[in-house]
C-alpha cells in the first residue's frame, strides 16, 4: 500500500515544508509522498466557482482508479488518535493505495466529494490549509507508531 497526500497549493511557508517533510521521513517504512496541485485562479470580488472547479479537475486527475480517497473536511468524521490508528490499520490490510486530499481555501468541488470514500476532520475548527499538511503528516506518523507499538504516542 502506498499513501499519497495530494494538496492544493504549491508555495507553503518554509516551516510547513520542514515540518511536513520531517514526519513523512519518519514514516519511511510506510511509503508516503506529497503531491502539490496548482490552485485555481481567484480574482478580487469574483466568485470562487471556477477556481474550485479547476482544482477539482486537477485533484481528480491526480488519483488512480483504485485509490481509497479520503478528503480532509471540517464537516467530516472526527476520530481519536487510537481510532485513526485502527482505521489506518484496516486500510493497510485492504491493500488499496490511500490518497488524502487537502483542498483549496474554498473547499472541494462536488465531484471530488462524490469520489471520496471517507471524509476526515482533523478538527471542527477551520485550519489554514498549509497547517493541515503538518497536522495530517504528524497524525499519520502517530497512528503508524501506535500500530507498530512504538512509544511515540502516550495515552
Amino acid at each position: 500500500m502506498r499513501v499519497r497526500v495530494i494538496a492544493v497549493g504549491t508555495r507553503p511557508p518554509a516551516w510547513v515544508r520542514t515540518a511536513t517533510d520531517e514526519y513523512l521521513q519518519r514514516l519511511s517504512p510506510l511509503p508516503v509522498s506529497l503531491t502539490e496541485i496548482t490552485p485555481g485562479t481567484r480574482s478580487a470580488g469574483g466568485t470562487s466557482h471556477q477556481a474550485i472547479a479547476a482544482e477539482g479537475k486537477r485533484l481528480l486527475g491526480a488519483l488512480k482508479a483504485n485509490d481509497h480517497v479520503t478528503v480532509l473536511d471540517e464537516r467530516g468524521s472526527e476520530l481519536s488518535t487510537r481510532e485513526l490508528a485502527a482505521w489506518l490499520g484496516k486500510r493497510m490490510q485492504d491493500g488499496r493505495d490511500l490518497a488524502f486530499l487537502i483542498g483549496g481555501p474554498d473547499g472541494f468541488a462536488p465531484e471530488v466529494l462524490a469520489r471520496s470514500d471517507f471524509r476526515l476532520s482533523l478538527s471542527r475548527l477551520t485550519l489554514p490549509h498549509a497547517l493541515v499538511r503538518v497536522l495530517l503528516a504528524e497524525q499519520l506518523y502517530r497512528a503508524h507508531s501506535i500500530l507498530g507499538n512504538h512509544p511515540y504516542h502516550r495515552d
